[in-house]
């Protein structure tokens, strides 16, 4: 028979051991958690990411960083935080919205709290808007109830069907809770295409006028991207009720790149690869882009989508 004071201690053990493996700081150091109720983001972390891995993209970095950290901060928002991001492919869209989902949870596109939806392969059927609406309203509804600072992209909103994205307009509103769900800790980003031209002409405007790149502000393209993409017939945004409702809190523009943002690119992916940076191989790299105007040649048409597949020509130089 066992004594009484083996068998207490082993229960006291038992339960010691119990209660430390489940407290959440071991619990979640090997399975991920959804971030704590006032856990901030890490600023410093977030801009050094941004300076050494955005290049040529000053105002993205800017309203991008002010932001998501005010609305870090904020004990108690009014609503989701709502980026619509625009620009040509290349530019960076992509690349930032994966940084911010890095900073909010570590695992980045990897984590069960980071969702991408890609138009063209989960909303592909025009004949099928309705059902995407209420499959859309059920996944938010459902993966903000796990947890509510869940990030949201949607890739190709100028290739999505016009009103499938107003689905979750009740999300993105000034609403306390709906259906006893709180959204306001969320974070939904939007990725398009949908207005590059009139970012590039604008900045194109810029450098004609002798005015630098840098001085381009917020003021001058938010306006024309917000009017322009709510009137774009190939944009998922053409007359949507997030728009109209001022839901959006900023219209972020990506400005075309020039050769030496190219030539960023290029170092950076040399160093990622572990290579020695050469600087004859970033200039073969960036010489084999193309660039508008045709007279000109000021940016790179493709920004630096390219770059990765170029420099694989040259790797065994």
């Amino acid at each position: 028979a066992l004594e009484p004071l083996s068998v207490g201690l082993a229960i006291g053990v038992a339960s010691a051991l119990t209660g430390y493996l489940s407290h959440p700081r071991f619990y979640c150091s090997y399975v991920e958690c959804c971030p704590r109720a006032g856990q901030r983001l890490n600023a410093t972390a977030l801009k050094a990411q941004l300076d050494n891995r955005l290049f040529g993209q000053h105002l993205a970095k800017d309203v991008v960083l002010k932001a998501v950290l005010g609305f870090s901060n904020n004990p108690s928002p009014k609503k989701p935080l709502m980026l619509s991001l625009h620009g040509w492919a290349g530019t960076g869209k992509n690349f930032l919205s994966q940084i911010l989902a890095e900073q909010v949870h570590p695992a980045g596109l990897r984590s069960k709290f980071v969702h991408l939806f890609l138009a063209t392969l989960h909303f592909p059927h025009h004949d099928q808007v309705k059902l995407y609406k209420e499959q859309l309203q059920n996944w938010i509804r459902g993966n903000v109830s796990a947890c509510p600072s869940s990030v949201f992209i949607f890739d190709e909103m100028d290739k999505m069907h016009p009103g499938v994205i107003d689905a979750i307009k009740p999300f993105l509103d000034y609403y306390e809770e709906v259906d006893g769900v709180s959204y306001r800790k969320a974070i939904f980003i939007f990725l398009s295409n949908a207005g590059g031209d009139l970012i590039n002409k604008a900045a194109l405007d810029f450098w004609t006028s002798g005015k630098r790149r840098e001085d381009i502000q917020l003021k001058d393209l938010e306006p024309l991207l917000s009017v322009g993409v709510f009137n774009n017939k190939n944009s998922g945004l053409w007359h949507s009720s997030i728009i109209d409702r001022n839901l959006i809190d900023y219209f972020v523009p990506f400005l075309p790149l020039e050769q030496k943002h190219v030539k960023m690119c290029v170092r950076a992916e040399m160093a990622a690869r572990g290579y020695a940076v050469d600087e004859k191989i970033v200039q073969a790299v960036a010489d084999e882009m193309t660039y508008f105007p045709k007279e000109q040649k000021i940016y790179s048409d493709k920004g630096c989508k390219t770059v990765q597949a170029k420099l694989d020509i040259h790797e065994d130089l």
